[in-house]
């Protein structure tokens, strides 16, 4: 009985004759995918980027300066109180009298004589005054004004300023002349506050500030209306005054 030859099923080795299914169908095999890697761009900063950079170092820098100088400032200030003691001029008023206060419908005249003491407590400072405003007010309502001539203050020094204050037939509208005469008529008193305005510099040794505008206020005066021609005189006396500075930066006074 002759033998059955069966065909091997492993393939053919160096081409044997068995082939491959992809020949036999006559196709390419699939190829692998390729990576591509894309280049990055370098990273370079913008120039608005730059720019505020040198702008905030700016500022930071400007901040840093700014805060040195209020500390020399400051250290200037402590040093300059610690020798010189810097202290403001008082000023008393000593006495106040009038001899004529008249009053109509329509207009005022009066004539008041003050008497102020001003004192400089200070060793080393000396103080230069501008002429001085003197006004005179009774419930705020002006009844006089004058002047003083300027005068040079010396350390340790007090002087007496005597002023005239004036007002001939000054016109007043209807509310201030109601309330100048019922203040008059229920009191025989008239509550009087006297404000001196002028701008003084302070002399150190060779040095001298730039001026500063200075206002006293002496509240709390009373004086008793006049009888016939006899002038009448206050009833408090040694009023205390009240120094304000008056610094304006720009438009506004502080």
């Amino acid at each position: 009985m002759a033998e059955k030859i069966y065909p091997s099923s492993k393939p053919a080795v160096n081409g044997g004759g068995a082939t491959s299914p992809a020949a036999n169908s006559g196709t390419n095999p699939p190829k692998k995918p390729q990576l591509y890697h894309a280049t990055r761009p370098v990273y370079r900063p913008t120039s608005s980027r730059r720019k505020r950079s040198c702008l905030c170092s700016c500022c930071l820098w400007t901040t840093f300066l700014i805060i040195i100088l209020v500390f020399l400032a400051a250290v200037a200030a402590v040093i300059f109180w610690a020798v010189y003691r810097p202290h403001r001029p008082s000023f008393t008023v000593n006495s106040l009298s009038f001899s004529q206060f008249n009053i109509s419908s329509t207009k005022l005249t009066s004539n008041f004589t003050s008497t102020i003491s001003a004192r400089n407590p200070n060793k080393k400072l000396t103080f230069l005054y501008d002429p001085i405003t003197v006004s005179l007010f009774s419930d705020d309502v002006a009844v006089g004004t004058g002047s003083l001539p300027g005068f040079r203050h010396g350390t340790k020094n007090t002087t007496t300023l005597k002023a005239m204050v004036t007002t001939s037939r000054k016109t007043l509208d209807g509310g201030e002349i109601s309330s100048l005469k019922s203040t008059l008529k229920s009191k025989n008193t008239l509550p009087v506050k006297i404000r001196l305005e002028t701008k003084v510099k302070v002399k150190v040794g060779s040095l001298k500030t730039k001026k500063v505008g200075i206002r006293v206020t002496c509240d709390g005066i009373k004086v008793t209306v006049p009888a016939g021609k006899s002038p009448a005189k206050t009833t408090t006396s040694n009023v205390k005054c009240k120094v304000d500075t008056r610094i304006k930066i720009w438009k506004w006074t502080f």
